[in-house]
């Protein structure tokens, strides 16, 4: 019975196991709910009733690749 205590899946050695797991996933959730909030944010600026101009704008540029006619384009070559 000792052997199990030490040994088990709930023993003193797999403790440690468990308490780095642990942190690994307090770690992860904190990861997690760091891009849900900007997700959030994004999606909020979104909203069809609110958008917000300068968030539609950037993505509207950065995805459909679109430009004001006023805008000039630099590309720049990579090094």
């Amino acid at each position: 019975m000792t052997g199990f205590a030490v040994a088990g899946p709930t023993g003193l050695l797999s403790w440690s196991e468990n308490s780095n797991l642990l942190e690994q996933r307090h770690a992860q959730i904190a990861q997690l709910t760091h891009e849900r909030d900007e997700l959030r944010n994004l999606v909020d600026g979104l909203d069809p009733e609110a958008a917000d101009p300068d968030l539609v704008g950037e993505l509207l540029r950065r995805n459909l690749n679109v430009v004001h006619p006023d805008e000039v384009v630099i590309t720049l070559e990579d090094e």
